[in-house]
Order: structure tokens, then sequence, then C-alpha cells
């Protein structure tokens, strides 16, 4: 009898034992990878996020839900997903959403994939127009003249007073992915740029404090400055001979209501290139 329940002891033990092994999964009992004390994308800049462009078969805003109209654009494979897709005349247009238009202080995060616009004219990713001006509230734009190694990517502003920020010079920047952001702290009055998480350049302008944006700012436009539009916005009378188009692709557009750190915009690219 003893030695029948012994043998039934040890068979019930190989077979627990050999049960709990093949439930291990060595993939699913990882440490969740982090970086920077981040695990996800979602958890940078958390409650700060307020406008988000996935690009994937859609202009909507997922936190707004403001949907945007594209003109002669198209969706294509991307940084993650789609992309938005550029040319000629090619350019999303939304409004601009509240949140967006009562920012004190910014982060805009996106991913970009553009040839080289030597003789194409101005290359203006993301811009926030002004109406009543030539130039927008807020405009980030690629000079003209760039090299095959750079690009002069500048940045104005044009609130309760002006700003010019224009050297941000970006290395190797055309046709392959880049991450590309712009960060103003209120508190510092700073702009800062970042291309792929490494600092590019900073400007102070003393005394701005918290944005204003003006009344007139009233649309966010994806490719073009306001005057490339149709209608042409603003008050250059129509498109410039010396501007053009985004024509690579933009992707994972990512606006936030506060300056992110260095270390907080590296951890979202790598986030984002691990799908986390």
């Amino acid at each position: 009898m003893k030695k029948i329940m012994a043998m039934l002891f040890v068979t019930g033990t190989i077979m627990c034992l050999s049960s709990c092994y093949k439930k291990y999964d060595p993939t699913t009992n990882q440490p969740a990878f982090t970086i920077n004390g981040y695990t996800s994308v979602a958890s940078i800049g958390s409650g700060s996020l307020v406008g988000y462009w996935a690009f994937d078969g859609s202009y909507i805003d997922s936190v707004s839900k403001t949907a945007a109209t594209g003109e002669k654009t198209s969706f294509v494979a991307g940084f993650k997903g789609q992309a938005l897709k550029g040319g000629t005349g090619a350019y999303a247009i939304s409004d601009l959403p509240n949140a967006i238009k009562n920012l004190n202080s910014f982060t805009i995060d996106y991913w970009l994939n553009v040839p080289q616009n030597a003789t194409s004219g101005i290359l203006a990713p993301i811009v926030i127009s002004r109406t009543n001006e030539f130039w927008g509230a807020l405009d980030m734009f690629f000079e003209n003249n760039s090299t095959a190694s750079t690009g002069n990517l500048k940045v104005h502003f044009n609130g309760q007073s002006e700003v010019w920020f224009t050297n941000g010079i970006l290395q190797n920047p055309w046709n392959t992915w880049q991450n590309i952001a712009l960060t103003y702290d209120a508190g510092t009055s700073t702009f800062t740029l970042y291309q792929n998480g490494s600092l590019v350049a900073t400007q102070t302008a003393a005394g701005l404090g918290n944005l204003v944006f003006p009344a007139t700012a009233t649309k966010l436009i994806f490719g073009a400055e306001q005057f490339q539009t149709t209608p042409s916005l603003g008050t250059a009378g129509g498109p410039q001979s010396w501007a053009g188009y985004l024509s690579g692709m933009m992707d994972e557009v990512r606006i936030y209501n506060k300056a992110l750190s260095a270390s907080d915009i590296q951890a979202l690219i790598v986030l984002q290139g691990k799908g986390k």
C-alpha cells in the first residue's frame, strides 16, 4: 500500500511539474521594457496630450475628434501603420482644436520622411494659421537652398509678440524617417528643437511667458504654409513662387500642453519604434 501511495505521489508531482513547464512562456513573463521610467508612449506626458494624428487612413485628431480635410493627399505605409503622403498642391487642413489654441507651453512631435527641397520651395510640415498676417501664428518650415546633408528647419511664432527661431540646422534629414520635436517652456520663455532625440538648438524669447494665440489663429495645416492653401489664407494674396508643399510623408503627430524633457522625447522615440 505504501509503495502504491508513493508511486501515485511521484506520478502526480511529475504531471504537475510538466503542466507548469508547458504553461511557462518566457516571452510573457519578462519584465516590461522600460526606458527613462516609461513602459509605453501613453505614459509619457500623461494627461497632457491635446492632439494626436496617427494618419492611419484618417485625418481625425483622436483627442478632440476634430477631422481634417485632405487636399490631394493620400495614405501610404508609414513609420507606424500608415502615414500622410503629400505632393504638389497637397496638404491637410482642419479647424484648430481649442486645447491647442489655448496652449501656454507645448511640445510638437512628429515623424517625417521627405526629399531634399533644394529647388522645390520651403517645406512646411505644420502650421497654425493667422489669417490677418502674411505668416501664421506658428510656422515650422524647411528653408530653401538646403544641401544634400543639411536642412534649416525654421520656427516662427506670432502671438502676443513675434519670434523667429532660425538656427535649427538638421543633419542628414532627407529620405529617411526622422523624429522632429519642438518644445516651448513658458516658465523660461525658451524654444528647443530636437532631431531624433538629440538637441539641435535653443532660443530664449525674453519675457514671452505664456503663449497667447490670436483670435485669427483658426486653422491647423499639415504640409503647406497658410498662403499655399486654396483659398489662400492670410494676407499674402495667394501661393508664393518660393514656397512648396510637403512632398514626402508625415506620421504620428502629437501635441502636448507642456514642454517635454529631452529624456521624455528620447523615450517617446524608442517606445514608438518598439510599438509600445
